[in-house]
Parts: C-alpha cells; sequence; structure tokens
C-alpha cells in the first residue's frame, strides 16, 4: 500500500467546493526528521513530571559514631550499643545495607525541560507530513491495509453518539486498528500496577477536529486507544507518542482545511503561529542512495579499483634473507 495524495471523500454537488477541498495542505510537504521529534517530545514529556524525593534523614537516624582507627575495622561509622546483631553493624554509608542512598532525591531537582518554539512548531509539522506516509504509519504497528487512502479526511465527525462514531470508522476501515487497541490492553508489568495505573494499552488513531465541531470528542472518549485533538492546538505528545514518527491520524474537513492557516506554506507565513514559515526541505529527493546509484551520477565517476597494492610491513633480517 503506497501513500497517495488526498482525494475527495466527502460528497457534494458543487465542483469548485471540492476542487478547493482536495487541495492538500503544505505541511505535508514538511521534511520528516525524526532526530527532531525525538527531541522535543523526550524534553516536553519531562513536564508532566512531578518533584518527588526522599525523607532528608532516611538512613542516617542512627546514633551511630565511627570507632576510630586502631581496631583492625574501616572507619565507617557503625551502630551504638551491644548485645544484639545490629549493634557494631556499619551504616550511614550508601554502601552500607540499611543506610541512606546515594545522592538522595532531592525536590529541587530540574524536573522539567523547556524547548525551543520553533522547534515545537517545526516536529509538529514533521509528525504531520510522516502521518501521511504509509510505511511509516505501518512500521509504527497501525493496522491500516484497509483505509482508502492518506490522510484521511471524513466529511463530519460531529456524531450525535458513540455508535455512529464507530458505525462511521468502521466503514472507513478503521476496525483493524481499533481491535488491535482492543486486544493489547494488559496488566502493566513491575510495581508501577499497584500506582492507579494497572493497565496498559496501544495507542489508536488521532482524530483531528475544528473549533466549531464540539460533538466529536464527547462521540469519540468511550473509544478505546481512540484520542481526539484540536487542530489549532496540536502537540507533539499526541502526534508522536513515545518520540515515534507515524501515527494514523484521521481529519474532518474542517480540520483539514484549517491546516492552511495554522500552517502556511513554505512561501507564505502562517496566519496564526507569528513569524514562522514552514521549513523547506533541503533535498526534492531524500533517497540518498537511489541518487548516488543513479545511471547520470554513476556514468561520473571513475571505476573501482579491482587490484590493490599489498605493503609486507615485516621487516627482514639482511644478515640471514638471501631475498
Amino acid at each position: 500500500m503506497t501513500s497517495r495524495p488526498v482525494v475527495s471523500v466527502y460528497k457534494s454537488d458543487n465542483a469548485k467546493e471540492i476542487a478547493d477541498s482536495v487541495a492538500t495542505p503544505a505541511v505535508f510537504t514538511a521534511p520528516i526528521r525524526n532526530d527532531l521529534v525525538h527531541f522535543v517530545h523526550s524534553n516536553l514529556a519531562k513536564n508532566r513530571r512531578q518533584g518527588h524525593a526522599v525523607f532528608h534523614k532516611a538512613g542516617a537516624e542512627h546514633s551511630a559514631e565511627s570507632w576510630g582507627t586502631g581496631r583492625a575495622v574501616a572507619r565507617i561509622p557503625r551502630i551504638s550499643g551491644s548485645g544484639t546483631s545490629r549493634a557494631g553493624q556499619a551504616t550511614f554509608g550508601n554502601m552500607c545495607r540499611k543506610a541512606r542512598m546515594f545522592a538522595p532525591l532531592k525536590i529541587w531537582r530540574k524536573w522539567h525541560a523547556k524547548c525551543n518554539v520553533q522547534q515545537r512548531r517545526s516536529a509538529v509539522a514533521s509528525a504531520i507530513a510522516a502521518s501521511a506516509c504509509t510505511p511509516l504509519v505501518m512500521a509504527r504497528g497501525h493496522h491500516v491495509e484497509n483505509v482508502p487512502e492518506f490522510p484521511l479526511v471524513i466529511d463530519n465527525l460531529a456524531l450525535p453518539n458513540t455508535k455512529s462514531m464507530l458505525t462511521t470508522l468502521l466503514n472507513f476501515g478503521v476496525g483493524d486498528d481499533l481491535s488491535k487497541v482492543r486486544k493489547s490492553k494488559k496488566i502493566k508489568t513491575g510495581t508501577g500496577k499497584y500506582r492507579n495505573s494497572r493497565y496498559v494499552m496501544r495507542k489508536g488513531p488521532l482524530i483531528i477536529y475544528d473549533n466549531e465541531e464540539d460533538g466529536v470528542k464527547q462521540a469519540a472518549r468511550n473509544l478505546p486507544g481512540v484520542e481526539t485533538c484540536n487542530v489549532h492546538r496540536l502537540n507533539i505528545l499526541q502526534l508522536a507518542p513515545g518520540g515515534h514518527l507515524g501515527r494514523f491520524l484521521i481529519f474532518t474537513k474542517k480540520a483539514f482545511k484549517s491546516l492552511h492557516a495554522v500552517f502556511g506554506s513554505t512561501r507564505a507565513p502562517s496566519m496564526e503561529k507569528s513569524g514562522w514559515t514552514l521549513n523547506r526541505p533541503m533535498m526534492a529527493c531524500a533517497d540518498l542512495a537511489r541518487i548516488i546509484n543513479s545511471d547520470q551520477v554513476q556514468a561520473k565517476l571513475r571505476a573501482q579499483r579491482s587490484t590493490v597494492r599489498v605493503h609486507d610491513k615485516t621487516k627482514k633480517n639482511p644478515l640471514t634473507n638471501k631475498a
């Protein structure tokens, strides 16, 4: 299944309206920068963390003192008292049992991270462009064999209930991905299962809507794995979960047309993002191997050398070697 430019999936009698709606926004031609997306995601994901620390006296509440030198034992502080196995045991040092940890966590640690606005915007544009590339969507794990096209644009998703939303998505071949998400729900490994998030589940499609379409969020909120996002508030944490490009995006017609104003193009600046113009790809063809191996480039290169001079690095002894 190959990526194709969007074609009209909505019905209209007005030919001009169809032509306007088919025009693919320039954001889908943005360069796909996996390194930039991963960098921005790793920084922004830190802003959900809450500061935490260990008790400032943990492991150091004993009345322990060092025995000093001359007793054939290390000078680490030792538990005072006698008559128990605990007396005389070393403590306080991070190498000791039941002592403090090395470099205890502090509440004033730098938990959050800032990220350049230009980088954030470029990463969002890159993630949207990657969502129109079918191999990248499938490589991320989405089951989209029956989806008619990428990017997938549906006329209207402001539906009255979840049942009608599910029926619409099934008609566009999204059922395989929804089924994959439901089957992936399992209990989390490790002790995290005791901390208010017992289950873990794969990510499904992301529905992008416009301001006036209020029914989309409510109709889709009870579908496992399906998330919604306003086209004017796109963020890389939803577009590329885990920092991985190629999330399955579903646009409403209004949201798809709004991409022109949100991102602009390489020539016209964005109408919503002040002072920002869409990045222009440095290479018209990003397949570097295809360029190098093309007949035009290979014809200008010298032939590959077939013989290589062998240099014997062994030093010969002139006294014993007749050669």
